[in-house]
């Protein structure tokens, strides 16, 4: 899940791949991910937010309302942003404050430590997943050993031309076992 959108992106590790995501671009994707970029208020982790606030603020073209939505940004390094409607956060505690507020949707866009966080905790109520036609091999990872079990329910999907998968899950509670054929 590392760098997808451009090469110098984010270079951590010796991550070489940046800009991966480019080639499976077309109409499709670009449909898609104007669906998932309707206003929202937004939880970010520390990392991802330099990325966006370096970028997005200038682009509003590309992502109307991006400057108007709240930025919840977990981070224990940074305090304040001139980007506006930024607040900063730095517990679980803090997230579970945020959900319990009355308002719309909270989306988590990239945020890998964040993510797993959330994962661990139960805090996930959807997955929005793009899955690509590609094997990167290293870099960050979506899921790790210490997230908890839990199960989901596509509510949604399409197909690109170019092979990528975009794909909503709604948790759906316990993970059900049984046997194969019985």
């Amino acid at each position: 899940m590392q760098a997808p959108g451009g090469p110098d992106e984010d270079r951590e590790g010796g991550f070489a791949y940046g800009g991966w995501s480019a080639p499976y671009s077309d109409e499709i994707s670009g449909e898609a991910m104007q669906k998932q970029m309707q206003p929202a208020d937004l939880l970010l982790g520390r990392k991802t937010f330099d990325i966006f606030e370096s970028y997005w603020p200038q682009h509003t073209d590309h992502w109307p309302g991006i400057n108007e939505v709240t930025k919840y940004v977990l981070s224990t390094t940074r305090e304040s942003s001139d980007w506006k409607n930024t607040m900063f956060i730095n517990t679980v505690e803090d997230i579970l404050k945020i959900k319990e507020t009355e308002g719309g949707h909270i989306v988590v866009w990239g945020s890998s430590q964040l993510v797993h966080l959330l994962l661990k905790h139960n805090l996930a109520d959807e997955l929005w997943l793009k899955i690509y036609p590609v094997v990167l091999g290293k870099g960050k990872k979506l899921f790790n050993d210490e997230i908890s079990a839990s199960a989901f329910t596509l509510a949604e999907s399409t197909v690109t031309p170019g092979g990528v998968i975009f794909a909503n899950y709604i948790r759906a509670g316990e993970v059900k076992t049984g046997t194969i054929g019985a």
